[in-house]
This record gives structure tokens, C-alpha cells and sequence, in this order.
């Protein structure tokens, strides 16, 4: 079944090139044309994680105006979408909230404390690298005059997006674990607590 935002159609990238993101442009570049359009695999490097809400094109609308970030991430996994989250801090609480039910098996969430990294692979073909948590404030799903000034790159250039998921991926196994001076504030090296405990 076709996402919602799979109804509008945006002009994709050459292969190889690059441009840039600016403020408003984060919501439809990363999330409406980029997240909520891919086929086999997100990545996602952020520090912060809240239950940002992204509002639905008014044809698919009905009853509800917006879904959150994380009912998103759950219907791209229910339809075999392979997600990896990895993150800074605990999620916001409605976030939490969320990701109490039973996550699908292909949407996996791991936390880094040190991570301060933002970016976004889609399908291992594009890719969206800035300063932009996954928040309504950096994303741009607030107002016009709420959201945070943001910059990134939108790129289909595949050496870099190589790159960037050789970083992902020596994070996310936990190769940086064994030297990390931060074990501290990392009781549960690359798991989330158990989202049932309060």
C-alpha cells in the first residue's frame, strides 16, 4: 500500500549530485519525499528523538491531520522496511509513550550518548546530512516562526553516502564501545532501557 506522500510527486536527484536543505525545505525534502517514500532500508543518526508530528497532504487527512514520527517508522517496517535508529538521549515521553506497544522486528532503536550526528539514508541510494534532529523544530514540522534555522545537504552521491554508513555502522555495532570514556551515562551500552520501566 502507497504511503500518503507517495501521492505527490517531487523531481528525484541526478545520481551523484547534491544541494542544499534550508529550514522550511526539511519537512518535505527528508521526511515527506525522503523517509516516508522508501522502499527497503532508513538509517537515522540523531541526538534528539521526539514524537514529532507530521501532518498528512490534506487528501488522506479524514479524521486526523497529522501522525506522529514514530507511527511512520512503524508502517514502513510493517511493510518490510528495514529502520535503524540510533540516537543521544532518552526519547521525548510521547515517544516513549509510542514505542511501549511492540516494536516491528525491522525497526530497531539504539542509543549512543556521545552521538551528536544528524543524517538520514534512504535505501542506501540518498541521503539528507545537516544539523537537523529528528524533532518538529529541526525537521520543520512546526510553524513558520517556531522551527529552528537549519542547513544539510540532500545528495545521491554514493561514495559519500558509503561513507557516512561505514561511521553508522561502527557506531551502531558498537566497535566504539570498548574505548568509550562515557560508560558512565551509558548504563545500557546501545539499547534503549527497557521502555516499560519508568
Amino acid at each position: 500500500m502507497p504511503t500518503p506522500y507517495e501521492l505527490e510527486v517531487l523531481p528525484s536527484l541526478p545520481v551523484g549530485e547534491c544541494e542544499l536543505v534550508a529550514n522550511e525545505q526539511h519537512f518535505r525534502k527528508v521526511v515527506q519525499y525522503g523517509i516516508a517514500r522508501a522502499k527497503t532500508s532508513v538509517d537515522i543518526l540523531t541526538a534528539d528523538f521526539k514524537a514529532m508530528l507530521v501532518p498528512l497532504p490534506r487528501k488522506t487527512r479524514g479524521k486526523n491531520a497529522a501522525e506522529s514520527i514514530v507511527q511512520l517508522l512503524r508502517r514502513l517496517a510493517e511493510r518490510n522496511v528495514e529502520i535503524r535508529l540510533l540516537h543521544a538521549g532518552t526519547p521525548s515521553s510521547a515517544a516513549l509513550r509510542e514505542l511501549r506497544a511492540a516494536l516491528p522486528a525491522n525497526l530497531t532503536i539504539r542509543r549512543c550518548p556521545r552521538l551528536h550526528a544528524k543524517a538520514v539514508i534512504l535505501d542506501a541510494r540518498a541521503m539528507y546530512l545537516g544539523s537537523a534532529n529528528l524533532t518538529g523544530a529541526g525537521l520543520g514540522a512546526k510553524g513558520d516562526h517556531k522551527r529552528n534555522f537549519e542547513l544539510g545537504i540532500w545528495t545521491t552521491a554514493t561514495p559519500m553516502i558509503e561513507s557516512v554508513l561505514d561511521h553508522f555502522n561502527t557506531l551502531w555495532e558498537g566497535h566504539a564501545c570498548t574505548q568509550c570514556r562515557r560508560k558512565d551515562i551509558c548504563p545500557v551500552p546501545l539499547e534503549e532501557p527497557a521502555l516499560n520501566s519508568e
